[in-house]
């Protein structure tokens, strides 16, 4: 049935791009002379900077200024599918539920705690929603703590081990440097201990008098762990670990059972941890085990059979990761060559997390692309096989009727449940909360996702398909459409593709506005990605980073062989690394798209790369490698830098949205890049820059001012797709679009 398109009146703006100065500027590496224009930027500032972005802010509400009804549309749509006066499922730790209440009209949500029905209660409380529990308190209201300030995000939010006091951290400017408080939750008040400008964690000390936390380096690099006694001014502080190496990260942590604290030091490819025993907060932390290059483990406590044993993940001789043990209570065999094997490496399975409770183990790995989990009961009465002898085929999975289904653990503080809660999910059912109770096996569903209005499951489909890459590598595609859309659809097409981060299949609220209309949501899960375990990873990596580009490119023109799309009715998203992606499919493959979103997008990744004093530039080396010392690592990366390869060129439709005070990824990077194609491009196709002024890297904070940017990119994208206002229809976009 033919459905009219009712798609809005386009306005004929005569809004031309800002013309930014050029400022001469030359970049020399390895006997290779680049000229940068527009590397001024890179100073906020300069007063020209900031016009910049609001000159531009300008050109692109002027642009979209006619899809206004059209993005209030959508943000109603998404405000009323969501049950706005609602609760999570609670989590027992101690004597107490914690569990976080979200109210109508209220950006932030509250987190709340009420009494334990006794020392047996698994069972988390049900209520309506707004209805409040016995015993209920108010610990942290957000929406209190968010007044005056136009951004905020909290960081820590760790009570101590009698209930008492609660250390949280907050940023309200969205450059995540936090500042950390302590409230006495007897009396309300908040104590006079206050920590500025550190890293968003905290842990408490068993016994509550000391407080464990990160400071940063002038590159934002936890580079510390130092511990506060209460009380006592911050200047007097302890470092308790310091490390020295750019590579590294550094993170503090306790194991479930409370009897041990945790310091890690990570670089994207070799981590060491340090213990101490939590009964003597002020001693000193131990090796577990040596860094070696290229060794990446991580350590957990359980107890077996009435023994301490640290049960560590590792990669030694194992690409998907191994399993291993080393007894807790012999720090002079906590070292690498005294580790036995607990799970021998798979090279199916991706071992991913090991979770140690009191009674059994909870293992989360992934296979064949997917994320699932398996309990291992280690109570020797019931004929729980020995601590060595584990195969995560010996156990069922728990198991749904979708093909494409994520499931995982969550919400597991306390070491002493019988009950396992994990979450399921996939891209057309929402989301789901179950406890399983270990000893009978028996899954409780808890929560699902409330969708209000006529939401109908049935409605959606989902399925998999393959593209073959240019060196022969098959590519997985996660394909989401409302049943009854006819082939060739509008899709966005997207893809991320770093750090072997999985795009894993989830439900959207926001995106039934797009799928209701017609658009086809896909996801190309690329190399360098970690959706098929740790080698999909490496292949799109270092100097093999390429892969990730060329793989998004294959994975487009599978949807058209495949009849699923048409160039003119494709959209490619990206964001952060994922904008990079984007980015440089634009240069590569133009003629694919009708448009590109790139929302935080590092585009200029070579002159970031290249300089050391940026945020996260030296830890990145292992990811990207290092363009100041490899040649060879120079060469790809200009290669495929999205601002250095701009050129005269029919470009597609382009939105880069970007924040003024990420530290990630620099909103200069996405300024210099719009510029530049502005300049560049032939097609005569606008290409748009919207900068936020008062949020970081992950967007406004606040869930309705979240919701309105979601409405902004859907209406951009429904305007290049030509999707109508209201229910989808069989006609296809052409290439000028709507506004054109």
């Amino acid at each position: 049935m033919m459905v009219a398109m009712n798609s809005p009146t386009p306005s004929k703006p005569n809004s031309s791009p800002p013309s930014p100065k050029t400022v001469p500027s030359v970049r020399e590496h390895h006997g290779d002379a680049v000229a940068d224009e527009f590397a001024w930027l890179g100073d906020e500032e300069d007063p020209d900077t900031i016009a910049y972005l609001e000159a531009q802010n300008a050109h692109t509400e002027a642009l979209t200024e006619h899809l206004g009804p059209l993005r209030q549309q959508i943000f109603d749509e998404i405000k009323s599918r969501t049950l706005e006066t609602d609760m999570s499922v609670a989590s027992r730790v101690g004597d107490w539920w914690y569990f976080t209440r979200t109210a109508e009209g209220k950006q932030y949500g509250s987190q709340c705690r009420a009494p334990i029905g006794g020392p047996d209660d698994w069972t988390p409380p049900q209520v309506a929603p707004g209805e409040a529990l016995a015993g209920e308190e108010t610990l942290l209201d957000g929406n209190e703590r968010a007044e005056g300030h136009e951004f905020y995000s909290l960081g820590a939010y760790e009570v101590s081990h009698d209930g008492r006091l609660l250390a949280f951290s907050e940023d309200v400017k969205g450059d995540e440097r936090y500042d950390l408080r302590v409230k006495d939750l007897e009396t309300g008040e908040l104590l006079p201990d206050e920590l500025a400008g550190i890293a968003p964690g905290a842990v408490w000390s068993l016994d509550g008098q000391h407080l464990f936390y990160q400071r940063v380096d002038e590159a934002w690099r936890p580079d510390s762990v130092w511990r506060h006694r209460l009380g006592e001014d911050p200047a007097s502080d302890v470092r308790v670990y310091h490390e020295p190496d750019e590579r590294y990260w550094v993170g503090v942590g306790s194991s479930r059972s409370e009897r041990w604290l945790f310091v890690a030091s990570s670089s994207k490819a070799t981590s060491e941890v340090w213990a101490l025993d939590s009964a003597d907060p002020t001693g000193e932390f131990r090796l577990v085990s040596a860094r070696r290059e290229g060794l990446e483990y991580e350590v957990e406590h359980a107890v077996v059979d009435g023994a301490d044993v640290f049960v560590i993940l590792h990669n030694d001789e194992a690409e998907n990761f191994a399993l291993a043990q080393a007894p807790a209570d012999d720090p002079a065999r906590w070292g690498r060559e005294h580790w036995t094997s607990v799970l021998e490496h798979d090279p199916a399975v991706r071992i991913e997390g090991v979770d140690a409770f009191e009674g059994y183990l909870a293992l989360s790995y992934r296979r064949e692309g997917l994320p699932k989990f398996a309990v291992w009961r280690l109570d020797p009465e019931d004929g729980a096989p020995p601590l060595g002898s584990f195969s995560v085929g010996k156990f069922e999975e728990v198991e749904f009727e979708e093909e494409l289904v994520a499931a995982g653990l969550g919400g597991n503080p306390e070491w002493a449940s019988p009950r396992l809660r994990f979450g399921r999910s996939s891209f057309t059912t929402p989301a789901q909360v179950f406890d399983l109770d270990v000893p009978t096996g028996e899954r409780v569903l808890l929560k699902t996702q409330p969708v209000l209005g006529d939401f109908d499951p049935d409605r959606y489909e989902a399925r998999r398909l393959w593209a073959t890459a240019q060196d022969g590598a098959k590519v997985p595609i996660s394909v989401v459409r409302k049943k009854g859309v006819e082939r060739p659809a509008p899709t966005l097409l997207y893809g991320y593709g770093a750090y072997e981060s999985s795009i894993d299949p989830g439900f959207s609220v926001a995106r039934l506005s797009l799928l209701d209309r017609g658009v086809v949501f896909a996801v190309a899960h690329v190399r360098g990605g970690g959706e098929l375990g740790r080698h999909w990873y490496e292949q799109g990596r270092f100097t093999a980073k390429p892969n990730t580009f060329t793989d998004f490119v294959a994975c487009a023109k599978a949807l058209v062989d495949h009849g699923e799309a048409v160039p003119e009715g494709l959209v490619a998203e990206g964001g952060s690394a994922g904008g990079w992606l984007v980015g440089a499919v634009a240069n590569l493959a133009p003629e694919l798209f009708a448009g590109v979103i790139a929302v935080v997008p590092f585009v200029d990744p070579l002159n970031t790369i290249l300089d050391p004093s940026l945020p996260l530039t030296v830890t990145e080396w292992e990811e990207w490698g290092n363009p100041i010392e490899d040649k060879a690592v120079y060469d790809y990366m200009k290669a495929y830098s999205p601002y250095e390869n701009v050129e005269a060129k029919a470009y597609p439709k382009i939105l880069a949205i970007c924040s003024l005070n990420d530290t990630r990824v620099r909103f200069a990077e996405p300024a210099k890049w719009v510029a530049r194609l502005q300049r560049s491009t032939t097609s005569g196709e606008p290409v748009l820059l919207k900068t936020e002024m008062n949020a970081g890297h992950g967007g406004r904070s606040g869930r309705y001012e979240r919701w309105k940017e979601a409405a902004f990119e859907e209406a951009w994208i429904l305007d290049v797709l030509r999707r109508p206002l209201h229910e989808s229809g069989p006609t296809l976009p052409t290439r000028g679009g709507v506004g054109s």
